[in-house]
């Protein structure tokens, strides 16, 4: 273990950034500018030790203030939290937010991925590294998925400073999101030249077609309620929910949960009931509540809609699963892609607490609870749960072996419960409806609403809500599906290609299973034929080879054979792919078999689907 420091010194800028967030170091072992005497006691470093966990904001904290982080900055930050600096710099790098190596101040990030390149992402990348040269003080930087996709092209402005601003972009600039038309270079280069100056961006319910619409249950208050005002959001029936857990018990909760057969909405379908029994019912205590909000599949944006357009809906139903399972401390665990996100969450936490439903006491039923944001900082492989609590924890984002899993040993070794954003906000109607009303909507298999986020070849990308059960044609109509479909990737990356004749498949996860492909966490993306299909899944094997932490040879190995063969496919037809074709279907089962996780496990889904399905090489 390398404990040793270099001689480089923090700026003054990069040490106000790190006491900001930990306060003043208390000796020269912390690095403060004392008589180096006190070098011979370590004094509080077990308590040092136990903060590991600011890792990760002392990281944002640096980059944020200076745009990168030096080898100073990163020394000092390690004093503080007697982290060695090996550790601290292998974390530092694991992350695609952070640069160890001088950048400008302000960059811009354009999303290159899936729905972004078929809507010409590209182009607009080429057009603003022209326009934005060193002179600029902007570096461009090509981006996986932003989680605007309903907004293609995208782009993303990080300026960093003591007021630092974001802005992001796609179809025109705007203070820290995008409006709906394509984006233009013009536009891009204004917002990166001056992110302060650009206009406020559209409200999160131009990303719901179906809004305003108060029978939706899960999207009705997105464009109607002020997602600022908390008693806006009361007066639409906000914390109904709570009030009805509080009357059932923690045991009354987990039971109406259960008998609703509400399943996980990130992907697994795992019964939310049986998660928060089994994290409820382990007598080690403390226990934790994570809500993993780090959506990064390309094609996924449904969690970033609600928390702009509905924030205290998600704060509401954290509190519950933290009643129910018996926690005093959660996480939400916030994309570094989401800046308006972020403000609207850190606003109702504010808020929540201010007014009593989050704290020591919350409405007076001598329950405690309170909600810490992390912020991620550009890692897909974060979206894993053990990942996601190792990012937390202050370590590298490679996910744990299972067993043992979250219920037992979870976030700092206790107990814990993780939920993404959809699944948790599900919550809220199961309680004021009743499990059984809740169970009567969809499927018996796949009940309640369900989330799809709709991009591409449409003329109405967004968020829909319908009930499980609704077939893929009827949810294109909604959105408008264009003349000359090819293909719909469902589930995202990770998910699998259909045909344009399979558009009755059932939106359900047996309904989905039965046809060979995956729901995934509600991804639908509609390619038509004007988007080159080889070049779509060349894209996909660059997101999963930059994507995997490299921690086991399958996925490490198996992303990068597979993505190189397909570019030998892309240059070569006829008998010379097929041995190419060959070599993808054993890298495929061996990444499918032999992966640590869902990345590598699912690294060759969508090529295969295309293969087989769609006949992309024939």
């Amino acid at each position: 273990m390398d404990l040793r420091f270099g001689d480089s010194r923090p700026t003054d800028e990069e040490r106000a950034a790190v006491d900001a967030l930990l306060g003043p170091p208390e000796s020269s072992w912390e690095g403060a500018d004392r008589s180096d005497a006190d070098l011979r006691w370590a004094r509080g470093g077990r308590a040092a030790r136990d903060r590991r966990d600011l890792l990760l904001p002392g990281l944002h904290a640096l980059n944020d203030r200076v745009g990168w982080i030096s080898e100073g900055g990163l020394d000092y930050l390690c004093r503080r939290l007697t982290v060695p600096p090996s550790e601290a710099y292998g974390v530092a790098t694991f992350y695609s937010m952070f640069s160890v190596r001088p950048r400008p101040a302000t960059v811009l990030h354009v999303c290159t991925d899936l729905a972004c390149a078929a809507a010409g992402a590209p182009r607009l990348c080429e057009a603003a590294e022209a326009r934005l040269g060193p002179e600029s003080g902007v570096t461009v930087e090509p981006s996986p998925c932003l989680g605007l996709c309903e907004r293609a092209p995208a782009a993303l402005v990080v300026r960093a400073g003591e007021d630092a601003a974001g802005a992001t972009a796609g179809g025109g600039v705007t203070r820290a999101a995008a409006v709906s038309a394509p984006a233009a270079p013009d536009a891009v280069v204004r917002a990166a030249l001056a992110p302060e100056n650009a206009p406020e961006e559209p409200p999160a319910a131009l990303a719901v077609p179906q809004a305003p619409d108060p029978g939706l249950l899960l999207l009705g208050r997105v464009g109607t309620v002020d997602p600022a005002d908390l008693g806006d959001y009361r007066a639409h029936g906000g914390y109904t929910a709570l009030r009805r857990a509080f009357a059932l018990g923690p045991a009354g909760v987990i039971r109406e949960v259960t008998d609703s057969g509400l399943l996980g909405r990130g992907g697994a379908a795992f019964p939310t009931g049986r998660k928060w029994q089994a994290t409820a019912s382990q007598p080690d205590h403390p226990h934790y509540l994570v809500c993993n909000a780090d959506e990064s599949e390309p094609g996924t944006f449904k969690d970033r809609v609600l928390m702009e357009g509905d924030p205290y809906a998600l704060v509401e139903a954290m509190t519950i699963a933290a009643y129910a399972t018996g926690a005093r401390h959660g996480y939400l665990y916030l994309r570094g892609e989401y800046p308006r996100a972020l403000e609207r969450m850190e606003h109702a936490i504010a808020q929540a607490r201010a007014r009593g439903l989050l704290g020591d006491d919350v409405l007076g039923q001598g329950f405690s609870f309170d909600i810490e944001i992390r912020r991620g900082a550009g890692a897909y492989i974060c979206g894993e749960e053990t990942a996601l609590f190792n990012s937390i924890e202050g370590f590298r984002g490679e996910p744990r072996s299972k067993p043992p899993f979250p219920v037992e040993k979870g976030l700092f070794g206790k107990p814990t419960v993780a939920n993404n954003v959809e699944t948790l906000v599900n919550v809220l109607p199961v309680l004021t409806l009743g499990a059984q009303a809740y169970a009567a909507i969809g499927t018996g298999a796949s009940t309640g609403p369900k989330l799809f986020c709709v991009s591409g070849s449409v003329d109405r990308p967004g968020i829909y809500e319908l009930p499980f059960g609704a077939t893929l044609g009827e949810l294109l109509t909604l959105a408008g599906v264009r003349d000359g479909l090819r293909a719909v990737l469902l589930g995202g990356a990770a998910g699998g290609f259909v045909r344009p004749d399979e558009l009755d498949i059932p939106l359900t996860f047996e309904g989905t299973r039965e046809a060979g492909t995956t729901l995934g966490s509600g991804v639908v993306m509609a390619f038509d034929d004007t988007v080159p299909l080889p070049r779509l899944l060349l894209r996909i094997a660059e997101f999963f080879r930059d994507e995997s932490c490299g921690q086991c040879v399958p996925c490490r190995v198996g992303t990068v054979r597979q993505e190189e063969a397909l570019h030998r496919i892309a240059e070569r037809t006829g008998a010379d792919a097929a041995a190419d074709i060959t070599l993808l279907r054993e890298v495929g089962r061996a990444m499918r078999d032999a992966s640590i996780c869902g990345l590598g496990q699912t690294a060759w889904n969508a090529v295969e689907s295309a293969i087989d399905r769609l006949g992309a090489y024939e």
